[in-house]
């Protein structure tokens, strides 16, 4: 068996594995607006006595968003409207921590809620120094958090968002509505990233994808696996639950913040991730610099800052996105064949997250040349922590030493690496 033939046969079983055997990831089945698990409407709570730790029996559920912000007066007071007007039926209150912002972001917020006829009270706390061992966003959610746990009756919910994310005003009565009649202790939402200038349309539908290859949102929603997941941008988080799994100061200093905290409260219940037109990324990339930036942020911390698995996942991806074409291209007999099966499989796997964001299903041809950038980035991603730069991001370098984080158990073997939003998360 000569050596390309053995190429061909392994790039051709990695993507019958990846398209057959990871939970049909590229079809994007999960979303919010699919069916909850017994047959309630959305609005509608779950028959029998409705769980309130927030001193409103027999109502919804008490709520409150925490809101870790730096930096953030572009979007600020988007998010802010957005949340105050939520038709929630029950209580919601907003906490924005301020996280040494220069911009003016804490008046525009304010500004924002009082012009917006919003009915959610907005509480603006001036975030403390970055405490040791902390990254920064964590830092700043642990004190709204904690600000939100004070008095009698703390919030059943906390709404863990990102300051550039913006809500449809049905999301928070959808995210509730999930968490009780499903019974999860957790709720997650991708937003849609935006997906307007070059680079965006290039690269985002990509990034998502990667993020579904390793985290298959089904898996992530069946009690029964091991796989955890959540992005950072949107998780409604039962208050409890959390405190159970070690609060926020478990994960306090993961770079993959969402996913470690997927994991932790997986642990204690159910959890649900899912695509979502509802929850919109504010955040502008409109260079490529801008994306690889936040791609290097945490791509090596994904890999446990291991420069084994760094080799490891460079031969794979050459395994997976450049040896199919190769094959394909240059190889006239049997591994040729594979090749051209191997593409066939990845393009047409590809096709659907480019029909979500609204783009042509042909531009899945790409995905090779994609798959070479995002293997670039994460050698990047290394030698910036190699550097002393790692987990750079808002000014503060965060990734200096090796995070214990496990990895999911069942995990592709290709070489992909966890992706995510807003800088949370990378491929």
């Amino acid at each position: 068996m000569s050596l390309i033939f053995l190429i061909g046969v392994i790039s051709l079983a990695v993507w019958v594995v990846l398209v057959f055997a990871r939970g049909l990831f590229w079809l994007g089945l999960e979303r919010d607006d699919m069916a909850l698990a017994p047959a309630n409407k959305p609005g509608q709570l779950p028959s029998g006595p409705t769980v309130s730790h927030g001193g409103l029996e027999g109502g919804w559920p008490s709520v409150t968003a925490v809101i870790p912000a730096r930096n953030e007066a572009d979007g600020i007071a988007q998010v802010i409207a957005s949340l105050g007007a939520q038709d929630y039926p029950g209580h919601l209150s907003i906490i924005l921590v301020d996280d040494g912002s220069d911009d003016g972001t804490a008046e525009l917020a304010r500004h924002a809620a009082e012009t917006s006829g919003s009915t959610a009270t907005l509480t603006v706390l001036t975030g403390a120094e970055l405490a040791p061992g902390w990254t920064g966003k964590l830092w700043a959610v642990r004190q709204g958090i904690n600000h939100a746990q004070e008095g009698d009756f703390p919030p059943d919910y906390l709404w863990l968002t990102d300051a550039d994310i913006a809500y449809a005003p049905d999301t928070l009565t959808r995210l509730v509505t999930r968490a009780q009649t499903e019974n999860r202790v957790l709720v997650s939402l991708m937003a849609k990233l935006r997906c307007q200038s070059w680079a965006e349309r290039a690269f985002i539908p990509a990034f998502i994808y990667f993020f579904q290859m390793l985290y298959p949102f089904g898996r992530v929603n069946d009690s029964g696996s091991t796989v955890a997941a959540a992005a950072g941008g949107c998780m409604l988080v039962d208050r409890q639950a959390l405190a159970r799994a070690g609060g926020i100061d478990s994960i306090r200093d993961a770079l993959i913040d969402d996913c470690a905290l997927g994991r932790r409260l997986k642990t204690q219940g159910s959890i649900w991730l899912g695509l979502s037109d509802r929850a919109v990324s504010l955040r502008a990339y409109d260079k490529v610099d801008d994306i690889r930036r936040m791609v290097i942020r945490s791509a090596y911390a994904q890999l446990n800052y291991s420069p084994v698995l760094l080799a490891g996942t460079v031969l794979g991806m050459l395994l997976t996105y450049v040896a199919p074409v190769l094959l394909a291209l240059f190889d006239r007999e049997a591994a040729g064949i594979f090749g051209a099966l191997a593409v066939g499989l990845m393009l047409a796997s590809f096709a659907p997250i480019q029909a979500f964001y609204r783009l042509s299903p042909m531009r899945a041809v790409t995905l090779p040349l994609i798959g070479i950038v995002y293997t670039v980035w994460t050698v990047d991603s290394a030698v910036q922590h190699w550097m002393g730069r790692g987990g750079m991001w808002k000014g503060r370098a965060q990734a200096q030493h090796v995070q214990s984080a496990p990895v999911a158990a069942d995990q592709p073997s290709t070489g992909q690496q966890g992706t995510g939003q807003n800088g949370n998360t990378a491929p």
